[in-house]
């Protein structure tokens, strides 16, 4: 359901407008009553989507606590949607572990992973579906095919040779989309999350049709910074491109930040210019001269995660370079050093990238494109109205890549084969998680040893990513014009040379 504008995506929507409209307009003494009432300003009068209006505003109470930054209420104990407000109502709070969270009272308890024979099945003669089923779990009753879901081992055999299509794979949506095989069932059968797999890549967020997932938001925080007047600098990831609408510019998306109180915008895209210089020398200093077999990206926070969670052995591989959001807010902390810095970008993980307490005086927020549509509309702001003076200019066409499934990977080569013309380079790359165990795997036993490898826990890329607005295909054929006008194809080898302290 990646960049469908669904019921889920719209809903998600009203309750970040209406989050923002609070941090930007509520008063102390108005505060706590001005958030009770929000799950019944988005469900008025009777229930669109669920089987009971109560039920309806119990979800949307718990989504208004998750884009608060705070946790859901107990399901057995009585709890204001307002407890802990005081101490998420100030700009140094950050999230309250862990991000991904399942809201018990939207989950509609989908059954795990199993085969079904429907009532497209004919009995015919052949039954290749019992003839292939290695466990004897399918017997003929009444002529038709039944599954015994005791003996059958989810080998999906009788499927593939069904020459009627009529069995079918049961299998809930997040746990599908989930590459690290986190989603697991609570004592009533809903989907629980074991965090100590999860890496906050956000896929089954957007993959569930419930929308029964949510992860956690900083928007209210950062809509009462930026109500206060404080000097606040926007950083914004190179997947902008095309997630606001066709018509809106870089300049015009400029201009809308300005227009909502950021005192100024750069792009992410500097930081991964600098990133690929970086790295560049890095594998030409350690991996073609191999002191190192092989060397892993490390922009992607969810690959990053899931490579130091499964594969341990092999965090040494992992480039020790600042990723783009963080090389990005030092270089605005050493021109603006009194500035807050607000990463926007299409990652859900990058939230937890920057509550790291390495990063955290780096970045102070960290908001997706889907958040700031929210408070956009909660100012009252169209950004393809608005017209700006200048548009970006901090980044190359290399750095801008970095927006898509294979990007990080094409600027370290040409950055490469730049620098370095005598250097062979060996680039692989995965996107989605399940496809990037598989390459981590290939790495761990030596089948790869003289490459670069870039991993994205985003089918796709970041543009895929869980906080996007647009389809993944509009927004990287923009990105492609994007990068075709820019000025420069290539950073300069000198801008690694580039000191953030």
């Amino acid at each position: 359901m990646r960049g469908l504008d669904t019921n889920v995506k719209r809903i998600r929507r009203k309750v970040f407008k209406e989050i923002a409209r609070v941090g930007f307009e509520s008063e102390p003494e108005t505060l706590v009553a001005d958030i009770e009432a929000i799950p019944y300003e988005i469900v008025k009068e009777r229930a669109s989507y669920r089987e009971s209006i109560y039920r309806e505003r119990a979800v949307a109470s718990e989504r208004v606590r998750l884009a608060m930054g705070m946790s859901l209420r107990p399901e057995n104990t009585a709890v204001h949607i307002t407890a802990g407000l005081e101490a998420s109502n100030i700009d140094e709070k950050y999230y309250e572990p862990p991000l991904m969270q399942v809201i018990p009272s939207a989950c509609d308890a989908c059954e795990p992973k199993m085969f079904e024979v429907s009532n497209m099945c004919r009995g015919c003669v052949a039954h290749p579906c019992k003839e292939v089923c290695p466990k004897g779990a399918i017997k003929i009753v009444k002529g038709k095919s039944v599954i015994d879901q005791e003996k059958c081992i989810k080998c999906g055999k009788c499927k593939s040779v069904c020459p009627y299509d009529a069995i079918s794979k049961k299998e809930r949506p997040c746990a599908r989309a989930c590459g690290v095989n986190a989603i697991e069932s609570d004592e009533l059968g809903r989907a629980k999350i074991n965090n100590e797999k999860c890496v906050s890549c956000g896929m089954c967020m957007v993959s569930c049709p419930f929308g029964a997932i949510s992860d956690k938001s900083q928007i209210f925080q950062l809509a009462h910074a930026l109500k206060e007047g404080k000097q606040i600098i926007a950083e914004v990831a190179p997947a902008f491109i095309g997630q606001f609408g066709a018509d809106v510019t870089p300049r015009k998306l400029r201009a809308a930040l300005q227009k909502l109180g950021f005192t100024e915008v750069y792009e992410v895209a500097l930081g991964a210019d600098i990133g690929a210089v970086s790295e560049a020398h890095h594998y030409a200093d350690k991996v073609a001269t191999k002191e190192l077999p092989f060397l892993l990206t490390s922009c992607c926070p969810s690959w990053s995660m899931m490579a130091k969670k499964f594969f341990p052995d092999m965090i040494e591989n992992i480039s020790q370079e600042l990723t783009p959001m963080v090389a990005t807010a030092r270089t605005i902390k050493k021109e603006y050093p009194d500035a807050e810095v607000v990463f926007i970008g299409p990652c859900a993980s990058k939230k937890l990238e920057a509550s790291r307490k390495d990063v955290r005086s780096d970045v102070d927020f960290v908001i997706t494109f889907e958040e700031l549509a929210g408070m956009f509309e909660a100012k009252g702001i169209d950004p393809a109205a608005c017209e700006g003076d200048a548009s970006f200019h901090n980044a190359t066409a290399a750095g801008r890549g970095y927006a898509v499934a294979g990007g990080v990977a094409s600027a370290v080569e040409a950055c490469l084969k730049a620098y370095y013309p005598d250097v062979e380079v060996h680039i692989e790359h995965a996107e989605g998680l399940a496809e990037c165990k598989k390459i981590l795997t290939q790495a761990k036993a030596g089948k790869l040893n003289g490459c670069l490898i870039e991993g994205m826990g985003c089918p796709g890329g970041c543009m895929a990513g869980a906080g996007t607005n647009a389809p993944l295909t509009k927004a990287a054929a923009e990105l492609k014009k994007y990068q075709k006008a820019s000025t420069n194809q290539l950073p300069s080898q000198e801008l690694a040379e580039i000191q953030l302290d």
